[in-house]
């Protein structure tokens, strides 16, 4: 067994594991790309964070998903693990490939790219308002995130394309979306084999080039997403219950479990903050409602009292100087 110490370096943690959700997501996602024809394959490396920087024709992947103990650490640290299952990883997995494809071949350079998705060089915003009912945007990842710039739009756009259970043409029969679809249909059967203009290889902060202990990084981390405990378990109370000795009332957490996307929609329908923001800031909510036991209170909150509570909470973590919200 491989023992993981406090101080060890994130360049000495374990480089790879046979049960690693990175090697079975890695080898999926290359069959899938050899399925559409595609010879292209992005390289994947470790680093602390999911991205692929521009002019890169790979990405990188945290280091959590390279070892299962790992992974119980990222779990324990944060109460969650972006990408921490196979379904999950391999959602993110084929978004970053489509950065990583759109480098490798530049087509955000084609003036026939730009007129589906936009102009790469829109700048990115911190927030951006999205209408959850439009039909010129695809669906993948979590805060209609196909709706923040046009590079994340063809990112997503391509994940559903590559996704063999998309079943996007049935899903997308009208609309922008599936316009932006049959683009990638056709622009991608035209490459086979074409030669590359960015070859993979090159590598951005891989493991071994950072310094930092395991567990100053998870101080460094925890401190960049804490919001003050106490303000926040002060919202939370002040919108739930501390539960009473076998009063049947259900937990808070499971209630915002179940009620997460209608949260999400009265949310976004009153801020300009992400969407991804907002599902962070949720998740840490009905994580924390859980530690502390709250139940919901009779009458219990409607969908908007948890709607304004989580952007009150999101402005406060947005106004935190070290925090970006970044793919």
């Amino acid at each position: 067994m491989v023992r993981i110490a406090e101080s060890k370096r994130l360049a000495d943690l374990p480089r790879s594991h046979p049960d690693s959700l990175v090697r079975k997501a890695k080898a999926q996602l290359f069959r899938e790309l050899g399925g559409k024809g595609l010879s292209f394959r992005p390289h994947v490396w470790i680093s602390s964070d999911w991205f692929s920087p521009d002019g890169v024709a790979g990405f990188a992947v945290p280091f959590y998903l390279n070892h299962p103990r790992l992974l119980e650490r990222e779990q324990r640290e944060m109460g969650a693990a972006e990408g921490g299952t196979h379904a999950e990883c391999m959602q993110l997995m084929r978004h970053e490939c489509g950065h990583a494809l759109c480098t490798a071949y530049r087509l955000q350079r084609l003036r026939r790219t730009r007129e589906a998705f936009g102009r790469y060089s829109t700048p990115y915003r911190r927030s951006y308002r999205v209408d959850p009912t439009s039909r010129d945007f695809v669906l993948h990842l979590d805060g209609w995130y196909a709706q923040s710039h046009p590079a994340e739009d063809f990112a997503e756009t391509f994940a559903v394309w590559l996704d063999p259970a998309s079943d996007w043409k049935k899903r997308y029969r009208e609309g922008k979306a599936r316009e932006k679809l049959e683009f990638m249909d056709r622009e991608l059967a035209s490459i086979g084999n074409r030669s590359l203009a960015v070859e993979p290889g090159e590598e951005v902060e891989p493991i071994e080039s950072l310094e930092e202990s395991l567990d100053r990084y998870y101080k460094r981390k925890r401190r960049r997403y804490a919001l003050g405990q106490v303000r926040e378990d002060a919202a939370l109370l002040s919108t739930f219950a501390l539960p009473l000795p076998e009063d049947g009332r259900p937990e808070a957490s499971g209630w915002l479990q179940a009620k997460r996307e209608a949260i999400l929609r009265a949310a976004v329908r009153t801020t300009d903050f992400a969407p991804y923001a907002l599902k962070q800031e949720l998740n840490r909510l009905r994580s924390r409602a859980h530690e502390v036991g709250l139940r919901r209170s009779r009458p219990g909150p409607g969908l908007n009292d948890v709607a304004r509570l989580l952007v009150s909470q999101t402005r406060d973590l947005l106004r935190t100087p070290a925090l970006t919200f970044r793919r």
